[in-house]
């Protein structure tokens, strides 16, 4: 059996799929009248034997989600031209990723999170070296995980937690000692699934 290179499956995967949401799994949870505001993140590849993708785990002092895994991303601003430049920007601000060393390769459908947020992820090819730098205050570490682990649905499952006096279910791919959830985790699935 031949294995496809993952830049392959990875273009491959730009525009299929379906918009997903944080409510997918608990749509009792939508509130009435949610307004989103547009967001992008960087969904990242480094190049290699072993292509990683760029996660970060955020400072423990944010007010929003401290601690948590996540992609290089964050609101549009408005002097960004497109969710692309507003990614590209995120990533180059939180590890010091240059955009010149991004190939983008496009983007899979939007997710809209419980923050109130519709995020477009966009996938990112990096060829040349890229030594991560962190964004201090924002960004705790900077850490890769290999590609095959992200492609494979095998490695993701539905967990629960209580919130608010009821039970919330999300998706999660743990890696090692990173626990990979929530949204982030709903937008790599879809990568996944996109991928076939």
């Amino acid at each position: 059996m031949t294995t496809v290179d993952p830049i392959i499956r990875l273009r491959a995967a730009v525009g299929r799929g379906s918009p997903s949401s944080d409510f997918d799994l608990n749509p009792d949870f939508r509130p009435a009248g949610l307004r989103l505001r547009p967001a992008a993140v960087l969904v990242a590849f480094q190049a290699g034997e072993t292509p990683r993708l760029i996660l970060t785990k955020r400072a423990s002092g944010l007010q929003h989600h401290p601690g948590q895994i996540a992609f290089p991303g964050g609101k549009l601003e408005p002097t960004d031209a497109s969710a692309i430049d507003a990614a590209l920007r995120e990533a180059g601000e939180e590890v010091g990723l240059p955009r010149r060393k991004v190939e983008v390769l496009g983007a899979l459908p939007p997710h809209e999170t419980v923050t109130g947020f519709t995020v477009t992820p966009v996938l990112g090819w990096i060829s040349d070296a890229f030594t991560p730098s962190r964004e201090i205050g924002e960004v705790d570490e900077v850490f890769s995980v290999p590609f095959s682990h992200i492609a494979d649905p095998a490695n993701y499952r539905i967990e629960s937690r209580f919130l608010r006096g009821k039970r919330r279910r999300f998706l999660a791919v743990p890696y090692g000692p990173y626990y990979i959830w929530g949204a982030t985790a709903r937008i790599l699935r879809t990568l996944a699934e996109a991928m076939g």
